[in-house]
């Protein structure tokens, strides 16, 4: 049986690497995971197969030999007789304490995540390399170069563009596609605003079934990257290029080299994320002016994580707004720091909501614009939806950066099987694709349970729905839960129906449930 919780492993002439692995230790406590610390010439290594979890903290002796108390477990290791998949259930990571004034900067860290790689473990992040000559003890990533000039930026330089993209299209190389309707599909009066919006991929080489999904990289707000570069003292329109610290450390895929400022802050750093402790910690250390550095260092302590969660998390607090509120740090963080500082902007899944063989050359997705507030002045407002919702095809042409990837729902291949969907509010979505898609087939057997507010305010597609249903194509039930004084919800039109719905399960019937279902509309 594996080992349960976290093992950190020290190896190192001097206490360093212990003191290291012991706050490592306390640290993953204090998280409630159960964790043990040893240095690695008290650790019987024919162990280490059955540990599911392992951090290595060691230094480099010498000209890149192991420290002393290291030796008896660097010659196992290397064994050339270990099986390639000895380490196969294991997920690691190392760190390095070293010095590059020396020839063999961390050569000991490197040269065992390589080998812990051969023996079939799974690294949790490349090797992290500590430097005693550097001011932070860890440098950045990437330095990032300024270049005196903006250079005219060549087509295929630009992310997703160029003719004959090797593959499908892909989080490192999306399909810019153009969007040809936007459309409120909410009353006017009502409390949320939802968009059914319309994409052509035309040439996009996509293709995707009922169930699939479509991924979106969004864009920070114009006024968001003017506020973020003016905090932090950057010319929005300066252009760089990325050198790794390490050889063989490949830039971000999705950044160009060249990139500008602009292009960084706008489509790849997540400036409207609430940052997470190690923010703090990293802001703390590149704070040269004292109050704000008292703050940030207690607010990284684990004395000050109630206060920061009144801080930062209960209030949704964004990266920018933090920024701005400590504004001498903001000024004065290193540009190298950047990608280490702030995480990338991720991918946003939706549903997609129709079916190629109903509308060729199209994808649909059906969005809700999230907008909520806390006791911060400024409304909380979701980063893609409200981006996807500010996007006018009307004005002149949009492109949007998208991929497809398969999806958690699936349908019956025969065409016998009837299918039961239970899809409330925005979750209808993917079952609209599904009725399409089995419609087109000639497949009967289509019931959908489907609940909203108001069959006046958000009654997504009820036209079709109700066209479907005379063609005898489509069995529906609806619930309008503000309809009545009891709220009604799918749930009691399911119980309503029960004898209907166990007859189709006994007829092997194929239940769907998009998760939204156990949401109130």
């Amino acid at each position: 049986m594996p080992s349960p919780g976290l093992l950190v492993l020290f190896g190192s002439q001097t206490g360093t690497a212990q003191d290291v692995s012991e706050r490592l230790g306390r640290e993953a406590r204090r998280r409630r995971l159960e964790c043990r610390v040893q240095a690695l010439d008290s650790y019987s290594v024919v162990n280490l197969i059955r540990e599911p979890l392992v951090v290595f903290v060691c230094a480099t002796a010498g000209q890149g030999d192991p420290p002393d108390n290291m030796k008896n477990f660097w010659r196992f290791i290397f064994r050339k007789n270990l099986p390639p998949t000895s380490l196969c259930q294991t997920d690691f990571a190392v760190l390095g304490l070293g010095d590059s004034s020396y020839a063999k900067f961390n050569f000991v860290a490197k040269k065992l995540h390589r080998r812990l790689l051969q023996l079939g473990g799974r690294a949790l992040l490349p090797v992290c390399l500590g430097n005693d000559q550097h001011e932070l003890g860890l440098p950045p990533k990437f330095t990032v170069h300024f270049l005196p000039e903006a250079p005219m930026m060549r087509s295929e330089e630009q992310p997703g563009a160029g003719t004959d993209p090797p593959g499908p299209p892909s989080e490192q190389r999306p399909f810019l596609a153009p969007m040809v309707s936007n459309e409120r599909v909410t009353g006017p009066s009502h409390f949320q605003d939802v968009r059914l919006i319309e994409f052509d991929i035309t040439g996009s080489g996509l293709s995707f079934v009922a169930g699939d999904v479509v991924l979106i990289l969004p864009e920070n707000p114009a006024s968001h990257t003017q506020q973020f570069c003016q905090v932090l003292g950057l010319d929005p329109d300066q252009t760089f290029t990325l050198l790794p610290q390490e050889p063989g450390v490949p830039c971000p895929a999705r950044l160009p080299q060249p990139c500008s400022v602009r292009h960084l802050v706008s489509h790849y750093l997540d400036i409207a994320s609430v940052p997470r402790r190690s923010f703090f910690e990293l802001l703390a250390c590149l704070s040269p002016h004292e109050l704000e550095r008292e703050k940030l260092l207690y607010f990284s302590s684990p004395q000050g994580q109630e206060e920061l969660y009144a801080y930062c998390n209960r209030p949704r607090r964004t990266i920018l707004e933090v920024l701005c509120d400590f504004p001498h740090t903001a000024g004065a963080i290193p540009a190298d720091y950047l990608l280490d500082l702030i995480p990338p902007m991720r991918p946003r899944a939706f549903s997609i909501a129709s079916s190629l063989l109903a509308h060729p050359s199209r994808l649909q997705i059906l969005v809700a614009v999230v907008q909520y507030q806390t006791r911060l002045k400024e409304p909380r407002r979701g980063l893609c939806s409200s981006w996807l919702a500010s996007l006018d095809p009307g004005q002149g042409p949009v492109q949007v950066p998208l991929w497809v990837r398969p999806g958690g729902l699936t349908f019956p291949e025969t065409p016998d099987t009837p299918v039961i969907m239970v899809g409330p509010g925005t979750g209808v979505a993917p079952f609209r694709a599904a009725v399409q898609e089995r419609v087109a087939q000639g497949r009967n057997g289509n019931l959908l349970f489907f609940g909203c507010r108001s069959r006046h305010q958000d009654f997504y597609w009820a036209a079709e729905w109700l066209d479907l249903e005379k063609r005898g194509c489509l069995t529906l039930f609806t619930a309008f839960s503000r309809e009545q004084e009891q709220k009604v919800y799918v749930q009691h039109r399911i119980r309503e129906l029960g004898p209907l719905v166990w007859d189709l399960l006994e007829r092997r019937a194929m239940p769907s449930a998009c998760p939204q279902t156990c949401r109130k509309p």
